[in-house]
């Protein structure tokens, strides 16, 4: 029974976001949340607010379908990071030149399931 959550346009780029999903595929929720927890990039407290997100919606399920998960033997089945929408900025330069940035979005979705 897999339980997903999903988080659409979170800024930054999707490759720097990936360098987080690959620390937590495949493993526990609590190790993943100490892992999230204690990592320095600024996309880990974002996917751990959505891997707590997940469980909560385990528990939802739980109690809605009476589904029977044991909450305790959940893990990160999937994590995938797609890009999203780019916004484009122009960043004035020297002599009436103008530079254009993109400000990259991604998406997040978690799939947790049970050993």
């Amino acid at each position: 029974m897999d339980i997903t959550a999903r988080l659409n346009k979170l800024p930054g780029s999707a490759q720097k976001t990936r360098l987080v999903a690959d620390q937590i595929r495949g493993r526990g929720v609590e190790e993943a949340l100490a892992i999230l927890d204690l990592s320095a990039k600024r996309s880990a407290r974002a996917m751990a607010k959505l891997v707590r997100s997940a469980v909560a919606n385990a528990e939802q399920k739980n109690e809605r379908d009476k589904a029977g998960i044991d909450l305790d033997s959940l893990y990160v089945k999937q994590v995938m990071v797609d890009e999203g929408t780019s916004a484009w900025r122009i960043r004035p330069r020297a002599q009436g030149r103008a530079y254009w940035i993109q400000k990259r979005t991604n998406h997040i979705t978690v799939v947790l399931n049970e050993r």
